[in-house]
């Protein structure tokens, strides 16, 4: 029983965080397909940055509070000595084309939900179903046996994380100069290259969105970390992610009796309960539903694909994007890139029509 208490504290800070960020992501337009899709129609950076700059918030305050010893990071599950490489590169581009099938990525998803859209209510189920089934369920097995056979084992190399910071103190740094050093190389040169510009620095929402997400993710990684410790029974190390949580929430609502609501699961409730409020305070609140047939049966495909893709690349643009990268593990880079790639490519899909004209597309010289 002293358990529960403990349990009941982190999920409600869950549910108030995810209050937080779906209110942020909705009255911000935060949202990283859109940031891409702005790059690559417009010429626009500033939503690009508003993410970039959420990653360096995450990173700098993240690793801020392990130097300091108040959280551990190292028992996430990024920092594993494990690297799964196949599966963020696999993942990851899988989860790129789906977002842009899916019209937004599974946190736009959930925020276009509280705002109304009916469209993203089938794509949250979906990925929550196809999540779950590469989790626990039928592509579980093919998933484990990809990880199994293309695993690198880094403890062979005398390593106990994955962290960039492990990388660079091989070279004869001292663990804590190699964490700084990274930390203020990566975090501080993605800081400069937001803040150098000033039509960025201009566009307040992009500015505020940035920074309020990237202090809310150190703070989720707080409440499980910190205010979820405990000597027998520790809550999971976490922060925000949006494709297993959103498994874990469809199973939880089939099964509530017996069932045990966790952090992630919290949050996910508490981003669609931020969007919604927000959305009916604004007057935004819509409901929107599918065109027609082929809306509907590529958002079913771009839903699928985000579920699966997002299982195995251990998260999605805020999960590898953000949480992920504020862990400083070179898994998260290389998911963060195979989105970015899939992404890219989705884009181009959806321009020529065809696999074979986007394939083309991108090879063809001007």
């Amino acid at each position: 029983m002293e358990d529960f208490p403990i349990l009941y504290v982190v999920t409600t800070l869950g549910f108030v965080l995810g209050i937080a960020f779906g209110v942020t992501a909705q009255r911000t337009h935060f949202c990283t397909l859109g940031a891409i899709s702005d790059i690559y129609f417009i010429g626009d950076w500033n939503r690009f940055r508003s993410w970039m700059l959420a990653m360096a918030v995450a990173m700098a305050s993240s690793q801020t509070l392990h130097m300091l010893g108040i959280l551990d990071l190292s028992s996430s599950i990024y920092l594993s000595p494990n690297l799964g490489w196949a599966g963020a590169v696999i993942g990851g581009l899988l989860f790129g084309f789906g977002m842009t099938l899916g019209g937004g990525c599974g946190n736009k998803t959930l925020v276009r939900l509280g705002g109304g859209n009916l469209k993203s209510l089938v794509v949250a189920l979906v990925i929550g179903i196809f999540a779950y089934m590469t989790l626990r369920g039928l592509i579980g097995l093919g998933r484990v046996e990809l990880e199994a056979s293309t695993v690198i084992d880094l403890t062979a190399m005398e390593m106990t994380t994955q962290g960039i910071p492990e990388f660079l103190s091989r070279l004869g740094l001292g663990e804590e100069m190699a964490r700084l050093l990274a930390t203020v190389v990566i975090a501080g040169g993605v800081m400069v290259f937001c803040l150098k510009s000033p039509e960025f620095r201009n566009s307040k929402p992009d500015l505020f969105a940035g920074l309020i997400i990237g202090l809310l993710v150190t703070a989720a990684w707080a409440v499980t970390g910190v205010v979820g410790f405990d000597d027998f029974e520790p809550t999971p190390l976490a922060s925000f992610s949006f494709v297993a949580p959103v498994g874990e929430s469809v199973q939880y609502l089939m099964t509530f009796t017996g069932a045990t609501i966790n952090f992630g699961i919290a949050v996910v409730g508490g981003i669609i309960s931020g969007s919604f409020l927000s959305a009916k305070i604004a007057r935004e609140f819509r409901i929107e539903s599918f065109n027609d047939a082929s809306d509907m049966l590529r958002h079913l495909t771009g839903g699928a694909l985000m579920g699966v893709g997002g299982v195995m690349a251990l998260g999605c643009t805020i999960g590898q994007g953000i949480t992920g990268m504020s862990t400083l593990a070179l898994g998260s880079v290389i998911a963060l890139l195979s989105i970015i790639g899939g992404g890219l490519f989705g884009m181009k899909y959806l321009e020529e029509g065809t696999f074979k004209g986007a394939v083309g597309a991108l090879f063809e010289r001007e």
